[in-house]
């Protein structure tokens, strides 16, 4: 389709005109003829069917019927009147009625002609009747030869306007007339051969208009390779010019700190996986071009230790290097992990919160900026523009996607060159969601836990089996283990049915006796020092129980805490369920997490719950995670721009993506810069198409 075709506004379509572009534009965002195109129908309804009135039961919804209308008559109820209708199908009769466009119906109607009624079945004392149904005489109706009727979302704004199915149809219609035979086709030769795609003009006339199911299903085929054909070739592209456009630090050297760490201060053995990442991480760093690299495992797989292990290359070949953690608690227990690893050497490593003291916070900026402090941890602090290093090699982000876009890119300004970027992620992500979110980096997966750890034993418990969870947990503790209880919510909500902190405190407080028992409290709303005092108690322990909300679901590590009660844990998303439950099996000793739930659950409430009894595994648990929540709100709405495909589904079409990408990637690895004269299509459709504007580096 040609470009000035493509961007013209659809004010210029027949039958919209400048008042019906605006509410189009302003409601469902269409502003152009390439938006048009491509709203394509949610549903079809099948009008090759014709029913019997006296064959329809309270199941038939829409139905098709061909008949004759017998009488039409006004009735009056107050001061409206309505229209009744009695039509015929030649064996009994069905009430018709209407409520609106009085007039229009009453002239529209002949008596005894054939029509073909359509609409909706209204059921009233086992009665059938339409209202509104859509009516057509049948000669005029068997020209047409429509089976699959397409129904477009529309919005009540969209419906007062007179914008209604018939008119998205109307203006659809309109604009193939438009638009005549300027359909470019946008893929090569090759492609459409090896999958038999059929021609871009076809694939969107049976997505508006399909004559029957299987035209409809190679234009949904057609138009969703191409989608995600372009959605893999964006990443490819946007990677291969990063590696090639951007320098990045030599790292050639394994040197003392490494080395002395490795032999003398790891007292296990990294498994094959932590070692296959190493490598990786080895062969980027000598490379000369900047690594960006998203690091996926696990709760507890062992990420920490291969991000230390690649901050001591970086200080081994003369750069500082960081770490930015979500959150304080977990960027304290980064310090105090890394800083207990790297005892006896000769490594300066500080941490930088929003709490650090002015005093200290000179002290950290000062070295920071002369070169003595190797390593920085910290939280959002390291971002301010401030904190400025000497040299800068090699940067850490841990739990990625809590941080904004914006936030994430000022480490990359820290250095020029930019520093080597190693983004790591405890929230398993499935393979077809990663293919299309982090299509652009290199990825590296930690996919197995370090030996001895032992799988959480997971249960469900009902709220009636509360007395029965006391008892465990009383045993639990005499056995010396600790317990976590967390919360959804810190108070009593108006709006939710839901357990909460304060309430469940006292009642912990009733059950176990403070002569015997320790309990802590700890919640987002708390002073930092009196959240990490609470930690600290716990960690050390001498707190039995920490009762918390979701503020320990990231990164707290407490070996000897062997028990993770989750109350309410039917209103938990499985990605937050899994993380919480990492907190406990981290230690020698049998772990446990109890999901209390109320007796009676909705359906999807009990697929999450029963996928959290029967794995640990993470990544399978994602997959179910995203058949459950969409895309969209897997890593949170921060995201979701990027996945807003008009056709293709990433979960359904996982077998389409999977060719898709590995097609791309063939084609680039032959055609780099897509010169080549049978990928012209394909190179001209990203240098016009609108929506593809930045990608013009490629030329």
């Amino acid at each position: 389709m040609k470009d000035t075709k493509l961007n013209t506004s659809i004010e210029f379509i027949k039958g919209i005109g400048k008042i019906r572009a605006k509410i189009l534009k302003d409601e469902i965002g269409v502003k152009n003829c390439f938006d048009l195109l491509n709203y394509y129908p949610y549903k079809y309804l099948d009008r090759s069917r014709f029913y019997k009135i006296n064959e329809l039961t309270d199941s038939n919804i829409y139905v098709q019927i061909i008949g004759v209308f017998k009488n039409i008559s006004y009735k009056k109820s107050g001061n409206k009147y309505r229209i009744e209708g009695v039509f015929f199908d030649g064996e009994k009769s069905i009430k018709v009625l209407w409520f609106k466009g009085l007039s229009w119906i009453e002239k529209s109607i002949i008596l005894k002609s054939k029509y073909v009624l359509y609409g909706k079945l209204n059921w009233f004392e086992n009665s059938p009747s339409f209202i509104h149904p859509d009516f057509e005489k049948f000669e005029s109706f068997r020209k047409k030869s429509i089976n699959l009727q397409p129904v477009y979302s529309t919005t009540e704004k969209l419906t007062n306007s007179g914008i209604s199915n018939k008119y998205f149809i109307k203006i659809i219609k309109a604009l193939f007339n438009f638009l005549g035979n300027q359909f470019d086709e946008n893929l090569n030769e090759s492609l459409n051969k090896k999958y038999n795609l059929i021609s871009p003009k076809l694939a969107y006339q049976n997505i508006h208009f399909p004559s029957d199911k299987k035209s409809l299903e190679d234009a949904r085929y057609r138009l969703k390779f191409e989608e995600l054909f372009f959605n893999q070739l964006k990443f490819k592209l946007t990677h291969s010019m990063v590696k090639n456009n951007s320098s990045g630090y030599y790292f050639p050297n394994v040197g003392i700190n490494f080395n002395s760490f490795y032999n003398e201060n790891l007292n296990f053995e990294l498994t094959s996986a932590q070692k296959r990442v190493v490598k990786e991480i080895r062969k980027d760093f000598s490379s000369k071009k900047q690594m960006i690299r998203l690091l996926q495992g696990d709760v507890g797989s062992g990420k920490t230790i291969v991000a230390l292990m690649s901050m001591l290359i970086s200080i081994d070949n003369g750069y500082q290097t960081c770490l930015v953690a979500p959150t304080e608690i977990l960027a304290f227990q980064h310090f105090n992990n890394i800083k207990n690893s790297l005892k006896d050497l000769a490594i300066n490593i500080k941490i930088l919160t929003g709490s650090t003291k002015r005093s200290d916070r000179r002290i950290i900026l000062s070295e920071l900026f002369d070169g003595s402090l190797d390593i920085l941890i910290g939280t959002h602090a390291l971002f301010e523009d401030n904190v400025v290093f000497k040299n800068l090699g090699f940067a850490v982000i841990d739990e990625q996607h809590r941080f904004g876009v914006k936030q994430r890119s000022k480490i990359w300004k820290k250095n020029n060159p930019p520093p080597h970027i190693l983004i790591m992620t405890a929230t398993p992500i499935p393979r077809t969601l990663t293919m299309s979110l982090y299509g652009d980096l290199d990825l590296s997966i930690i996919d197995e836990l370090p030996p001895g750890r032992k799988d959480v034993i997971t249960v469900r418990r009902k709220d009636s089996n509360r007395l029965k969870v006391f008892g465990f947990l009383k045993d639990q503790i005499k056995k010396g283990r600790q317990i976590y209880i967390v919360y959804p919510l810190i108070e009593e909500s108006k709006k939710m049915d839901l357990k909460f902190l304060k309430d469940g405190y006292e009642s912990i407080l009733r059950e176990f006796d403070q002569n015997k028992y320790s309990i802590g409290v700890m919640h987002g709303r708390m002073k930092t020092p009196n959240k990490d005092f609470e930690m600290k108690q716990f960690s050390e322990g001498k707190t039995d129980i920490l009762v918390s909300t979701t503020v320990i679901e990231v990164g707290v590590n407490v070996p000897n805490a062997a028990v993770m009660i989750i109350e309410n844990a039917e209103r938990f998303g499985l990605s937050q369920l899994h993380q919480l439950r990492g907190r406990v099996g981290r230690g020698k000793y049998d772990s446990y997490c109890i999901l209390m739930t109320k007796d009676k659950i909705s359906d999807e409430a009990k697929i999450r719950i029963d996928a959290m009894v029967e794995t640990n595994d993470g990544f399978r648990i994602s997959e179910v995670d995203l058949k459950l929540r969409g895309p969209g709100d897997i890593l949170g709405t921060q995201q979701s721009g990027i996945l807003d495909f008009k056709i293709a589904d990433i979960i359904q079409d996982e077998n389409i993506l999977s060719d898709a990408s590995k097609d791309a990637s063939k084609l680039l690895k032959n055609d780099p810069k897509l010169i080549l004269n049978e990928n012209y299509n394909i190179r001209r459709f990203i240098l016009n198409n609108p929506i593809n504007k930045s990608w013009k580096e490629i030329g």
